[in-house]
């Protein structure tokens, strides 16, 4: 069966050369879900590892480098972040089109939804949540120049240089013209915090969320965070307010309408945002007074990565489903995040 991303005979030939002890390729299928970088199982006859890959078409400048996503799991595979084993990276095109990597397949589920997540104890849904918020404040406390990662990114400047590139972003995907996003724009840069030691010089996931990281069934542990194409160093704020960004407070009915991230963290026992920034800010002993411009700008970065796979589905360019209704939440993240600079 054809695989779209996907050269078989040429992927079973380059896994001969370099994963020989993974054994024959069996099958290749995609794993359902992404809406960015595109993720495969592959069940060869030793082990089962996961392939990931850019998406099909429209690839923006910066944006979906295997190579990074690569360098950053295997810096982190030996410190308590826990992510997958880094197996194999290919940066020949000729092998399936694209670069992509190899990694360990983790026995976990990516938790996008309420039927996903079972239903669990309300105490053992907060200790999920808390775990979460350890595990950013884990990647944080990282020393990134011990494990390698010295020259992976410039932590002065990081927050200019973001509110740059995702107006760069924009540019080159949007569908229409929004004044909302323009005055947005103009409000955030006005804004932008000042630089201290405290608000850069960490690794920043750049999409930490709770469907990207593998939960265990049963005990809801936190087995691998996954999804680090945006990675770099940078201010850790950024991470805590797009994760906010994506959090889904019981109540909240307009964030109920944008189809990012799911609705698992309204179940009974998660912490809400207010509580879970908190408890990111006891784990990490950083200071969060400044929380709210944060979350505008997540909600400002979600807009264009929202935008962006909005012209994807517009082109035929995506694979899988749910991206029909995707493109609406485009204008309530940029009211979100007004609201959120409204009330800083």
């Amino acid at each position: 069966m054809t695989v779209p991303g996907i050269d078989r005979p040429r992927l079973v030939q380059w896994m001969g050369r370099n994963v020989p002890d993974a054994g024959e390729p069996l099958a290749v299928s995609l794993i359902s879900g992404g809406r960015s970088n595109l993720t495969y199982l592959v069940e060869a006859r030793e082990r089962t590892l996961v392939l990931r890959r850019p998406p099909l078409g429209h690839v923006l400048p910066t944006a979906h480098d295997m190579r990074r996503e690569w360098r950053v799991i295997s810096a982190l595979a030996p410190t308590p972040v826990p992510v997958p084993e880094p197996v194999a990276f290919c940066a020949d095109e000729d092998v399936i089109g694209a670069p992509f990597y190899l990694m360990g397949y983790v026995d976990g589920t990516a938790v996008r939804t309420r039927e996903q997540l079972g239903d669990p104890a309300p105490s053992r849904a907060r200790q999920l949540s808390e775990r979460l918020a350890d595990v950013l404040a884990a990647i944080h406390a990282v020393d990134y120049r011990e494990v390698g990662l010295g020259d992976f990114g410039r932590p002065e400047g990081y927050m200019v240089r973001q509110l740059d590139r995702w107006c760069q972003q924009w540019e080159r995907s949007k569908t229409a013209d929004l004044p909302e996003y323009d005055r947005l724009v103009d409000r955030l840069r006005k804004r932008l915090p000042a630089e201290s030691a405290a608000s850069s010089g960490t690794l920043v996931h750049g999409d930490y969320r709770l469907d990207n990281t593998l939960i265990r069934p049963g005990d809801l542990e936190i087995m691998a965070v996954v999804d680090w194409e945006m990675s770099t160093l940078g201010d850790p704020l950024a991470d805590l307010g797009l994760t906010l960004t994506y959090w889904h407070d019981r109540g909240d009915e307009e964030r109920a309408r944008i189809p990012v991230a799911g609705d698992v963290t309204v179940a009974p026992g998660f912490m809400n945002a207010a509580e879970f920034a908190g408890h990111y800010a006891k784990a990490s002993g950083r200071d969060i007074s400044d929380l709210g411009f944060y979350v505008a700008f997540g909600n400002f970065k979600l807009a264009v990565i929202v935008e962006g796979i909005h012209a994807r589905f517009r082109q035929g360019k995506t694979v899988g489903e749910g991206f029909d209704a995707i493109g609406s939440a485009v204008p309530t993240l940029i009211s979100r995040a007004h609201r959120m600079l409204d009330h800083a």
